[in-house]
């Protein structure tokens, strides 16, 4: 089965054209997910300029290539967003 977090392994991994199938397979049967349209923007390259970048963080996430990575950045953008 297809999921975000099969594709999130997928993209620690560094199979990022491997995830990149499954957020729009994921997008397809849930128009609205917000998280897989991210994902396929980050992954396609589709990205909006953005002023203000936290330019550390942002290396961080392009670097990132273990969960415990991944968890520390998500737990940095929940703290950003709140």
């Amino acid at each position: 089965m297809q999921t975000l977090t099969l594709a999130n392994i997928y993209e620690l991994q560094g199979l990022k054209e491997e995830a990149l199938e499954i957020y729009k397979e994921i997008l397809k049967r849930d128009p609205k997910n917000s998280e897989a349209k991210i994902a396929i923007r980050r992954l396609s390259g589709i990205r909006k300029k953005f002023l203000n970048v936290n330019t550390q963080m942002k290396e961080f996430f392009v670097k990132m290539d273990t969960e415990i990575e991944f968890n520390e950045f998500e737990r940095w953008l929940l703290r950003s967003w709140n």
